[in-house]
Formats: C-alpha cells, structure tokens, sequence
C-alpha cells in the first residue's frame, strides 16, 4: 500500500548553501526517517575543524546545500522501517562515522572505518547543525545517561580520535608518551593518556600552556618555542608513542627524533603538507610513522564509557544554532578553550 510522506512541522537549519558561502539560517521541513533511519531530535553538535570541508568545498562530490556536523548528541524523535534494535526516547550520538555498505571487502573483514563506501555527516548527508537530522542506524551511538550533551558531542570526534589511537598505540602503562598540541585534540589526548597510566609529555608552545598541561594530567610539560622538544623527550629517555595532534606537519617532523626505540609517531592532526623524515631516522631505532581515523561508534561507545568511569571531560564553549556562523568563526581563529559547541 502506497503511503504518503507528511511533513509534522519546521525547523531550523544552518546550512551551507555553496562552498566557501556563509552559514544561512533556514526553515526546513522537519525529515521523515527512512527503512533504516531514525530521526534525532539534536541537542548539541560540535563545530570541528573538518568541518572546514563541507564549509570551503575541500573534498569532491558534495551536494549543496549541504548541513554541517559529525558531533551529534541528542535524542531518537522517530525510528525507519525495519528498526527494531533502537527506541524512540533513546539518547544517541552521531560521529564522524556516518555508516558503511557492509558489502566491500573492508566490511567483509570488519574493518568498518575504512569502508569504500563509508558516509560521513555533513559531508556524504545533512549533518548536525540542526534541530533534527535523520541517520542509518550504523552510525548510531549510545550515550550513558551520567554524560550531558555538550559534554558528549565532542567525543564522538575530538575524543573517539585520541581515546582509539593511543589504546591501538602499542604503549603500556608506565610508558612514555608524548602529546603534540594542547588544543580541540589535544586536551583531550592528554587526559586520556594520563588514565590510561602513561607518563605523558605535553608539548605546547609557550610557557602559559604549563599549568594546564599539568592539570589535563601531564607529568612533564616541554615548551617547545624555547627549546628542542626532541632533545628533551630523549633526555626522558625517548618516546614510546607520540600523539601529533596540532595539524603542523612541520611541527610533526621536528619531533620524530624525540622517539625512543621502537617508538612510534601517531598522526590524528590533519594537515595537507608533508611530514618530513629520512629513511635513516625510521631504521635507526625501528620507528614508525602511522595515521589514524577516528573508529566506529563501538569505538565511541567505548571512548564514552571510558570517559564516564575516568572522569576525562571536553572543555567547552557553547553556542546557539543561530550563531553557527560565529561559532564557525571561533573554532577556525584556534583561541576557542577547547571545543566549539552549538546548542539547539
């Protein structure tokens, strides 16, 4: 039997409408969820650095207009067809990673983050900046009711990114471990480092990061505008993992000598110029250089259980959806303390 789709009401949406436009506040027709989908009725949704893609156009295929976010905390509104295992009320986020074809041979293998297909938020469709948005239910994830909104939207990409490289790392408690940038990533990255039992180095620019760095839970703080961050992660003994999160690829290179043997740099900073390094700096010392992409929202489910237990916690500076365009302003100036929350 043929149904047809009635719209329940608006809502407000802050979309791009073409790359390198502004944000445009509109009124939208409220989505109905398809076989699949559920509807989320959005209470707060991170403003990311990435969301630089969807805002200047940087990747092929977008469809605009087009709806911003990968941060997404709030509440199912309306389950799809075929929706059994997720109920209306539920509380759910959305990250980075938007679902998977569950076909290609990386699905086949259950390596759903680097599906051939995978969909991302505000990139692949309409994401967060939004009062309601729909998604596949292979992007959703649970959040504990102990965790607010604001508190959890930043995790499903800031936290997600850091909590998974560094228990992927290979380091062991006790270890030595580094954290370049104490920004968006990098607050978090040292928290978390700190309760899983590394000894963590941060390094930042500028002795007025030093207090911070200590309370995030740092052992050590290395400024590296006044000297060799290198020199003093070797006088500690070496680096077992060193998390590059500022997206500095010069930064980056200057801090492979800071590794101790075996010792690994893990890359979760973006940046599109090369990281600079000599073959023999990679086999004196069996170091290795890896990248690593968020994970999928089992991985986020275990970064907010994680949080939840550990007390590790975004800071935040929040703001109505209406002003997206300012929030926008305040991530990308990089002065925001430490992630940019739009609260619906």
């Amino acid at each position: 039997m043929a149904t047809t789709a009635v719209a329940i009401g608006t809502m407000k949406v802050a979309q791009v409408p073409s790359p390198r436009a502004d944000f445009k506040i509109v009124e939208r027709e409220i989505p109905e969820p398809g076989t699949g989908q559920v509807r989320i009725k959005v209470k707060a949704c991170g403003v990311c650095h990435s969301d630089v893609l969807t805002k200047e156009g940087g990747l092929p295929g977008i469809q605009y207009p087009r709806v911003p976010g990968h941060e997404v905390a709030g509440v199912i509104d309306e389950v799809g067809a075929g929706v059994s295992e997720w109920k209306k009320g539920q509380r759910v986020g959305v990250g980075w990673h938007g679902g998977h074809d569950n076909t290609c041979l990386s699905c086949r293998r259950g390596d759903f983050i680097n599906c051939e297909n995978m969909q991302i938020p505000g990139i692949s469709y309409d994401g967060g900046y939004q009062e309601y948005m729909v998604a596949p239910v292979e992007a959703l994830v649970a959040i504990p009711d102990s965790l607010g909104d604001v508190e959890a939207a930043p995790l499903l990409c800031a936290g997600i990114t850091t909590f998974n490289a560094l228990r992927h790392s290979g380091a062991l408690p006790s270890d030595l471990v580094a954290v370049q940038g104490i920004g968006g990533l990098g607050h978090l990255g040292i928290q978390f480092a700190s309760k899983f039992g590394y000894k963590v180095a941060a390094i930042g620019r500028g002795p007025e990061n030093a207090t911070l760095a200590k309370k995030l839970g740092a052992s050590v703080y290395i400024d590296s505008e006044a000297t060799n961050a290198a020199k003093e992660l070797q006088k500690l003994g070496g680096a077992r993992v060193i998390l590059a999160t500022a997206p500095s690829s010069k930064a980056m290179s200057e801090l492979i000598d800071g590794l101790g043997p075996n010792g690994k740099l893990v890359v979760v900073g973006a940046s599109f110029d090369p990281i600079e390094v000599t073959p023999a700096q990679l086999i004196f010392g069996s170091h290795t250089i890896q990248g690593w992409a968020s994970g999928t929202p089992t991985d986020s489910e275990d970064t907010l259980r994680f949080a939840e237990l550990t007390g590790v916690r975004p800071m935040t500076e929040t703001y109505p959806l209406e002003k997206a365009a300012e929030a926008y302003a305040r991530m990308m100036s990089g002065k925001a303390e430490f992630r940019v929350v739009l609260t619906m």
